[in-house]
This record gives structure tokens, C-alpha cells and sequence, in this order.
């Protein structure tokens, strides 16, 4: 059996970003927002509060589908006021996803329960470990292999 600190952390990653857990995770974190936000638009809200306004042809690299899968989730974000298609100022052929101000204030509903999802789950760790940990795993993301 492998050994070392990348293949534990390896290890950990291949469980956060299992597609159950995240669905999972999702699913916990729309309940209540109404009927087109679920764990199968969350990926969309995320991704443009993220980047700004992109087309679904940008957008779907970044969540993993397609962009018919991209351009169906985001027709019900749409029909939901949450969603706006506008102008590619570079392409006049084209259009560009954005979020809509209730888009806005959805995204920041959702931010708020997942970092308050996140402080339930360091809850029983020592102050000063949850705090490295978070300076670390945020050095991890703009420094590592992934940067």
C-alpha cells in the first residue's frame, strides 16, 4: 500500500469530490430556495458568481456538463428570475449568463450555509487547527498542483 502525505491527500480529495457527496452536500444546501434551485442548478449559480458573465459554452467546462446540459439549467434559473441572458459585448452572435440581483442574493444564501456547514464540521477542532488548516488548504489551492 502507498504512503506519504500526497497520497493521503490525494485519498481525501478522491472523497470530497465524489459526485455523491457533492450532490449530497448540494442537495442539503438548496432545500428551501425554491423549485429551480437544487443540486442540479447549484453548479450554475456557483460558476457565474464565480467568473461574472460567461456563455454556456465557457460555463461548462467548469461544472462538467455540456452546453445543452448548461443552457436546460440555466433556461430554469431563467424562468426563475435568478438567470439573465444578455449581449456578448465580443461576439454579437453570442450570448452571455449572468446572474440576476435575486441570483445574487440566492448565491449569497447559499454561501452563507455552506461556511456555516463547514464550521459545523470543524466545531469540535481546536481553534488554532481549524485556522491553519483553512491558511493551508487556501495556500494549496493557489500554490499547489492544481494552480
Amino acid at each position: 500500500m502507498e504512503s506519504g502525505v500526497g497520497h493521503e491527500i490525494a485519498d481525501a480529495l478522491g472523497v470530497l469530490l465524489k459526485r455523491s457527496n457533492r450532490l449530497e452536500l448540494y442537495r442539503r444546501l438548496t432545500d428551501g430556495l425554491g423549485e429551480a434551485v437544487d443540486e442540479l442548478t447549484y453548479p450554475i449559480l456557483s460558476a457565474l458568481a464565480r467568473s461574472g458573465p460567461r456563455s454556456a459554452a465557457a460555463l461548462a467546462g467548469d461544472v462538467g456538463l455540456d452546453r445543452s446540459g448548461v443552457t436546460r439549467r440555466a433556461s430554469r434559473l431563467e424562468e426563475a428570475g435568478l438567470v439573465r441572458r444578455e449581449p456578448d459585448p465580443e461576439d454579437r452572435r453570442a450570448t452571455l449568463l449572468a446572474l440576476t440581483a435575486a441570483g445574487e442574493r440566492t448565491v449569497g444564501t447559499l454561501r452563507h450555509r455552506l461556511s456555516a456547514h463547514i464550521e459545523a464540521g470543524l466545531a469540535t477542532w481546536p481553534a488554532g487547527e481549524a485556522a491553519a488548516f483553512a491558511r493551508n488548504l487556501q495556500r494549496f489551492v493557489s500554490e499547489g498542483p492544481f494552480a
